[in-house]
């Protein structure tokens, strides 16, 4: 972990050697914003054909494709680099690995959660009961489609072994201890969903019904 002093006197240097590195840049245009060829958080502004040399905030990467009435530094996902695979040093806190961006938080068995970092800043988030937060896209999704989610482990339910040659893509199970909770098997992963007020997940009919019309669901 880096000292306050520490990082206050390499934003300084950084500083100054972008300044200085700016001064030999040319402005395509009088007024645009331009990529640094090696580095994916820098770019050019360049004012009345004054070119200055900008760098992303910590976790963020310049996007070229974005108007000039956009902030063009993103998130990654929405940003494509091409070559331009250089960045900046991190600069961790003890919850943050960069001063911005999506994380999960959990291991595999645990994917419910996800911080927002924002100035090196933690704020831990809850996915929608039974999704898993999908590193890949920022989002919250079915567990069985994120990659580093155990969806069995999470969710606590296996799909149970079909019939030798008689294969369902998509079959419904009520859970053991709860009338209004019930999983559906998609290609033998599981997800979880929920019935409303007053309903039960009656398997007679693979779907949601009145209580009353689920035995032993009264």
């Amino acid at each position: 972990m880096l000292s306050r002093g520490k990082i206050a006197t390499a934003i300084v240097l950084c500083t100054m050697a972008l300044f200085y590195h700016a001064q030999s840049q040319s402005c395509p245009e009088k007024n645009g914003r331009y990529p640094v060829p090696d580095q994916c958080d820098a770019y050019i502004e360049c004012v009345d054909g004054e070119p200055r040399r900008q760098l992303c905030p910590d976790g963020l990467l310049f996007n070229d494709k974005v108007s000039l009435f956009t902030y063009p530094c993103q998130y990654p996902i929405d940003v494509d680099c091409g070559s331009r695979t250089r960045t900046q040093p991190p600069i961790p806190t003890e919850d943050c690995p960069h001063q911005f961006g999506y994380y999960k938080v959990g291991d595999r068995a645990n994917c419910g959660q996800f911080k927002n970092c924002a100035g090196g800043t933690a704020y831990v988030l809850d996915c929608p009961t039974g999704l898993a937060f999908n590193s890949a896209t920022y989002q919250c999704d079915w567990p069985d489609l994120v990659e580093d989610c155990d969806a069995e482990a999470y969710l606590g339910f296996k799909c149970p072994a079909q019939a030798q040659g008689l294969v369902q893509p998509v079959r419904f199970f009520r859970a053991p201890n709860d009338c209004q909770k019930y999983f559906l098997c998609v290609d033998d992963r599981p997800r979880v969903n929920f019935c409303g007020p007053e309903q039960a997940f009656n398997e007679l009919v693979n779907a949601c019904d009145g209580v009353a019309n689920v035995t032993g669901c009264a």
